[in-house]
């Protein structure tokens, strides 16, 4: 017999997290995390426009006498664009970095022009080799597996840090945030800073060698970064009274911005991914951990993202059209394309994966922590 269908009273979350539990009261643990942790370390008000002025102060101090002072990544979503523009209101100078994994809409392009322009940024852009990525595209559609933006997502991160160290650059500009990001269900996908799982389903599905697509390791990512070369990785927005529909509006006003319609409608790809792959293969609306972030910051009520739930994620000749672009961009039929996104989803645990050195350094932790009566944070 089915377990029964069950809907968090408080945010929108439901039993699609296979891991979702509900007290008493039929609250659930999204929101206790979000009541009992994750808002100790938000500042949406005076609090936070003091810390993240001295934490300015310190970037400007540390970068004297440097090209760059720090570095941010610019996707051309709204919140790495409306961070941009803060940012150098604040005075920074920014190395800014752009991945090009083959996936951008034409709006994408424009925003990002407009925002570096305006700024009078000098942009770079990392373009990868399209046959690499396609290739690891259809690897990963293969494996069944749930997260499918890994092969974006990764190359984006890896050569952020890289450009990072490279350039002896010390701070990473973050767009994350609290606000609009803070549910985030584990049961739904794993890290796709994984680059072991990454080279697993690459080796066993993959036909070509990964050349040009840069990889960044356990041990770089973990230890090597953060602790020898002392990376380290700001999020400003949680030190603002971050609203994602206002910084919209700005964004328009100031430089032009042109809105997407949908959450990462910068990359076609991620837009068909989590709205028609996740939904159809794992019963996984991400619209659900979006809206209730924006529940738990107060940013919208729940009556309110009831009615967004209600909404259809895909229009018909939308999808239809995507299905085409995209099987055609990766070099496989539309028949090909319905039948992974169909077809019964698979784990990332079946293949290898960085498991047991994550449960290796969370031990490493506590016992240096214990030793030095110091909380020692492991990046992530």
């Amino acid at each position: 017999m089915a377990e029964a269908y069950q809907m968090c009273i408080q945010c929108v979350m439901d039993t699609s997290d296979p891991h979702i539990i509900f007290d008493e009261n039929g609250v659930c643990n999204h929101c206790h995390e979000f009541e009992e942790i994750t808002s100790k370390r938000w500042f949406p008000n005076e609090v936070g426009q003091k810390l993240l002025e001295s934490i300015i102060e310190q970037i400007k101090k540390d970068g004297q006498g440097k090209e760059y002072d720090c570095i941010i990544g610019l996707s051309g979503g709204v919140d790495s664009s409306y961070l941009a523009l803060k940012i150098k209101d604040y005075g920074l100078r920014p190395l800014v970095i752009h991945v090009d994994a083959g996936w951008n809409s034409e709006l994408a392009v424009w925003n990002i022009e407009q925002i570096v322009k305006y700024c009078g940024y000098e942009l770079h852009t990392r373009v990868i080799d399209w046959q690499e990525i396609k290739d690891l595209q259809v690897a990963y559609l293969k494996s069944g597996v749930a997260n499918q933006d890994v092969v974006q997502d990764h190359a984006f991160f890896a050569s952020l840090y890289h450009y990072t160290t490279k350039n002896k650059i010390k701070y990473v500009i973050s767009g994350g945030n609290i606000a609009t990001e803070s549910v985030f269900p584990e049961s739904w996908h794993h890290s796709a800073m994984d680059a072991i799982n990454l080279r697993a389903i690459h080796k066993k599905f993959g036909q070509c060698k990964l050349k040009d697509y840069e990889t960044i390791s356990f041990f770089q990512y973990y230890f090597y970064y953060p602790f020898v070369k002392k990376m380290k990785t700001i999020r400003p927005l949680n030190y603002m009274n971050y609203d994602k529909v206002h910084a919209l509006q700005e964004l328009k006003a100031v430089v032009g911005y042109k809105e997407y319609g949908r959450k990462h409608g910068e990359s076609r790809f991620t837009k068909f991914f989590q709205n028609h792959y996740l939904p159809t293969k794992f019963n996984i609306d991400k619209r659900r951990a979006h809206l209730s972030s924006e529940i738990l910051s107060g940013l919208i009520t729940r009556d309110q993202a009831l009615i967004e739930l209600e909404k259809p994620l895909y229009d018909a000749i939308e999808l239809k059209e995507d299905f085409a672009y995209i099987a055609k961009k990766l070099g496989i039929s539309i028949e090909n394309l319905m039948e992974v996104t169909q077809s019964t989803g698979h784990s990332y645990q079946e293949y290898k994966n960085w498991d047991h050195l994550q449960k290796l350094a969370k031990h490493i932790q506590r016992v240096v922590e214990k030793i030095t009566n110091k909380n020692v944070k492991i990046y992530s």
